[in-house]
């Protein structure tokens, strides 16, 4: 059994939070992940803004922060995996969106599922690598029925 909270700390309501719960159970399922937890939170640019500085020392907002906890030797869990956290900032959802010319519902699920793959170590540091993350990406988003265009 997994544990997967999709946690709304924006400050508003999230339209797409039911259709990101439930695509993000689908893509764990189709990883093959099995007694795993993490979250995705929703916040705004301010808030990630803070993040972003305090622990990147990046001084501006970005679209999503992951935090792998099992990079963390020191947390042991022998029954489930402790992957971390996602943190996505809705305001930089709902301006990619409009600047790519897609949903709101795809570009956070393409965030979720790309921080998802980061807390399972893939990484796009390298073309190769960049290619295997990015296509996963894709054939999960497809496989959920979540075209580019949509």
């Amino acid at each position: 059994m997994n544990y997967i909270e999709v946690i709304n700390e924006y400050e508003k309501n999230v339209e797409e939070l039911e259709i990101l719960k439930d695509f993000i159970n689908y893509a764990a399922s189709n990883l093959g992940l099995k007694n795993v937890m993490f979250n995705v939170i929703i916040i705004n640019d301010n808030t990630i803004h803070k993040i972003n500085k305090e622990y990147r020392n990046i001084d501006r907002p970005t679209d999503v922060i992951t935090f792998a906890l099992e990079d963390n030797k020191m947390i042991e869990t022998p029954e489930v995996r402790v992957l971390g956290d996602i943190y996505i900032s809705y305001d930089k959802v709902k301006s990619q969106a409009k600047e790519y010319n897609h949903s709101t519902k795809r570009e956070i699920c393409f965030l979720a599922v790309h921080g998802l793959l980061h807390l399972l170590g893939y990484d796009h540091m390298t073309k190769e690598d960049e290619e295997k993350m990015f296509g996963l990406q894709k054939e999960l988003l497809e496989g959920y029925g979540i075209k580019k265009e949509s």
